[in-house]
Order: structure tokens, then sequence, then C-alpha cells
């Protein structure tokens, strides 16, 4: 979702919903940035009036939890595992082929946001090293045919 598109009535419900109790700052969060795809720079001031908190408190939550952003991300988010066992695996050649098939570098989002390129230090699925994942899908025992099948599935066409 582009910035210009954010729906403040939406963004004003979510805190209302989350606005009485202690603990809710994080649920509070994690329902913005899964309504939106990323939190708005500019609600961290309504979220922290509405929790009776500092701004910088709420900033400080978004920024040391990898999974907020404060930039808006691509429909498609894909994670690319950096792990050992990927990397014995190769996944280095697989984040090489992810960046060429998609045009991005790591944590880059491309000007359309269809998709935005990520890499994390570990997916959790050595197993099935090397992995990735394209939002919350698993994709393992990767291969360059792999990958560009993957991609294929979300509309990326080779070569585009």
């Amino acid at each position: 979702m582009r910035p210009e598109q954010i729906d403040w009535d939406q963004l004003s419900s979510i805190i209302e919903r989350h606005r009485s109790g202690e603990w809710t700052l994080i649920p509070m969060l994690q329902e913005i940035q899964e309504t939106f795809g990323f939190i708005p720079p500019e609600s961290i001031e309504p979220v922290a009036e509405a929790l009776d908190m500092p701004p910088a408190r709420v900033q400080g939550v978004i920024t040391f939890y990898a999974g907020f952003s404060l930039k808006p991300k691509g429909k498609y988010v894909v994670r690319v595992c950096r792990g050992t066992a990927c990397h014995v695996k190769g996944g280095r050649s697989i984040l090489r082929l992810m960046k060429k098939e998609l045009g991005l570098e790591e944590g880059q989002t491309d000007p359309e946001y269809r998709f935005t390129l990520e890499t994390v230090a570990c997916l959790g699925a050595c197993f099935l090293a090397p992995t990735m994942m394209v939002n919350h899908t698993y994709y393992g025992k990767l291969s360059p045919a792999k990958v560009s099948s993957v991609l294929s599935q979300f509309g990326k066409k080779k070569g585009e």
C-alpha cells in the first residue's frame, strides 16, 4: 500500500479498539501493520496519545522489532534466509538470483510496490535449506528453477 492511500478513519478505529489497556501497544502496532502493510510514521503521535505514553517510546518499540516497518513494503515480501544451513546449501547463490530476478537489493521495494526483498538471519526451517518465504509461506530446497517457479506464482515473469 502506498502512503498516500492510508485510510485515516480505519487507523483511528484500530487505535480506539486498543486504547484501553496497559499492554496494548504491540497488538495495536501489529494490527496497524497488518492493515496498511507498514506503520505510517504519522500514526506514532496518535498511538502515543491514545496510550498516554511518549512518542519516543512508540518509535522505540517500532524500531526495536524487525517485524515492524515505517516504510511501505511490496504486496509480496520475499525473505531469503542467510542462516548457516542455508548458507552451506547454496543460500548465497539463491540470494544473488533473487536480486537479479527482482531487480532489487536487500531492503528495497520496487516502484510499483509489488515486491520487497529482505534477508533474515534464520527462518527456522533448516531442514528445507536453502529456504525463503513469500509473505507467510515457506519455500525450501531451492534451486534456480524453483526460485523462478515460485516468483512466477506471484506474477513475476522471467526477464521482467
